[in-house]
């Protein structure tokens, strides 16, 4: 079993460094985004679309990645994934044109939206039960870490080399490292079947997801409600329903006839899979959460952009210890043990910032129990469930699935938080008007949806210092119960994380 262990150190570093990477992608363009859109003279709302698509890929690409490593081989996808990377990479960096660089995006997120996957199911396929949980918080770790430094690295890239296509061309070296190590250093732990892939399966899937999660990235933040029900949003969630239900049945009917499903219909029933990937959907609201603390810290405690990557340090170190914690934990008391406690370390972090966060002391305090509570959960026990309930040949499809439902909650949470913070900007006018009996500032210059900025920008024309005090002022309360709303939210997530974990053990127990 030892030698076991040490033969799997080369393997697990190549994985996490492939996970880092390739999670880092995505957090990392945000601080070039404007650069981006300037360099090929687009709108910004077109300019979205490079991490729209690198969204829409990752979704399609974790699925049918964890059947194919099931089917094929973790070492050889595992390669394949790294080279489409690698090759992305270097397409978006020599980009002529902007659609050239929403090509490379998608190819780039289908080779990274399955390192993790891959990974995962190497580690559950390895290694000792009571080792995974420490190499699954590691994986975990890396992958939670890179999408809250990633906007600080990319800024940090941009600001050395002065250009945008570094934050790129940096990836071509690793994936190479990567490719060559791999073939060395990784065993493969399957052998190819002779199984013929699901492409109506596959066609099915990737047609669902992609109708889904564009209807979900159309929903507008100011009018929630409205806007899903608008032709931008209901007919493509419609579409999107109508693709998985197609899928469901094509996959239950393959299953009942021998074949080979993507997602067999009978891992699908298992209740404790069903309560697992309502976790994973949970975990990604969870994680949208962590995602909006950069703007709370700007926005409601009206910490200066230069100054709010000090104060955001111990959220990113805790979320790494936090995923750490979390595999050891999983490895001595259990995965929904584990959760357990994840849930409850969150819901007092989340409870923090709804209360009383209003000083650098109380944001470090609630900001490392909100970051190791997330740490927990994206690390090792939802994987470690995963392994628990399913059979050795379907570890890449179930993780992949997992994946799936946080990828849709962290697509979908956003859109929910983005409102509450939204109706916080909607305030500030009418309330300035209460106070000073007049608008102060032009108002009718703030255009909707971009509003914040544009108070902020029109404030600093005052030339009154006192006047200028007391509307940032102003600013930070308004903006502040914009943010409680949402910490309000995130703190139910953590409570239904509890109940259904604790569910979840004592149905063990029984």
């Amino acid at each position: 079993m030892k030698n076991k262990q040490v033969s799997q150190k080369w393997p697990i570093t190549l994985f996490t460094i492939g996970v880092f990477m390739a999670g880092l992608d995505n957090g990392i363009i945000s601080s070039a985004l404007t650069t981006i859109y300037n360099s090929f003279g687009v709108s910004p709302s077109w300019g979205a679309w490079t991490v729209t698509l690198y969204t829409l890929g990752v979704a399609i690409s974790v699925p049918i990645v964890g059947k194919l490593s099931d089917n094929y081989g973790r070492k050889r996808l595992f390669i394949i994934e790294i080279l489409l990377f690698g090759v992305g990479s270097l397409l978006v960096a020599i980009s002529p044109n902007f659609t050239m660089l929403l090509i490379a995006r998608f190819i780039q997120a289908i080779g990274g939206g399955g390192i993790f996957i891959i990974g995962t199911s190497h580690v559950l396929s390895t290694m000792p039960k009571n080792q995974q949980g420490k190499v699954l918080g590691l994986l975990g770790g890396m992958h939670g870490l890179s999408a809250v430094v990633g906007p600080n690295v990319g800024a940090l890239i941009l600001h050395i080399t002065g250009t945008w296509q570094w934050m790129f061309l940096i990836n071509i070296p690793i994936a190479l490292f990567l490719i060559a190590m791999g073939f060395l250093k990784i065993e493969e732990t399957k052998q190819p079947t002779s199984n013929a892939l699901d492409v109506t399966g596959t066609i099915y899937l990737s047609l669902g997801i992609v109708a889904f999660m564009f209807g979900i990235t159309n929903i507008n933040s100011l009018e929630l409600l409205s806007s899903i029900t608008s032709v931008t949003v209901l007919p493509y969630l419609i579409a999107g329903a109508l693709f998985i239900y197609l899928f469901l049945t094509h996959e239950k009917r393959l299953e009942k006839n021998g074949g080979d499903p993507i997602i067999s219909a009978s891992l699908l029933r298992k209740r404790s899979f069903q309560l697992t990937l309502l976790l994973g959907f949970l975990s990604g609201g969870f994680l949208a959460s962590i995602i909006f603390i950069p703007s709370f810290v700007q926005q409601a405690l009206q910490v200066p952009a230069e100054n709010a990557g000090f104060w955001l340090t111990p959220l990113a170190l805790a979320s790494g210890v936090g995923a750490g914690l979390g595999g050891f934990l999983t490895d001595r008391i259990g995965a929904t043990r584990t959760i357990i406690v994840s849930g409850i370390i969150g819901l007092l972090g989340f409870l923090m910032f709804f209360s009383f966060v209003d000083d650098l002391s109380t944001f470090v305090i609630a900001s490392v129990l909100a970051g190791i509570g997330l740490g927990f959960l994206l690390g090792a026990p939802l994987n470690v469930l995963v392994g628990e309930s399913v059979e050795k040949d379907q570890y890449g499809t179930s993780i992949g699935t997992l994946s799936l439902t946080r990828q849709v909650g962290l697509t979908l949470f956003p859109t929910i938080f983005a409102s509450f913070i939204t109706s916080g900007v909607m305030k500030i006018e009418p309330t300035f008007k209460a106070v000073f009996g007049e608008t102060v500032i032009p108002f009718h210059e703030v255009s909707e949806g971009e509003g914040y900025g544009e108070i902020v920008e029109e404030i600093e024309k005052i030339n009154d210092p006192y006047l200028q005090e007391q509307l940032y002022s102003i600013v930070s309360s308004v903006m502040k119960s914009g943010f409680q709303d949402m910490f309000f939210a995130a703190v139910i997530i953590s409570a239904i994380v509890i109940i259904v974990s604790s569910y979840m053990q004592m149905s063990k127990a029984d």
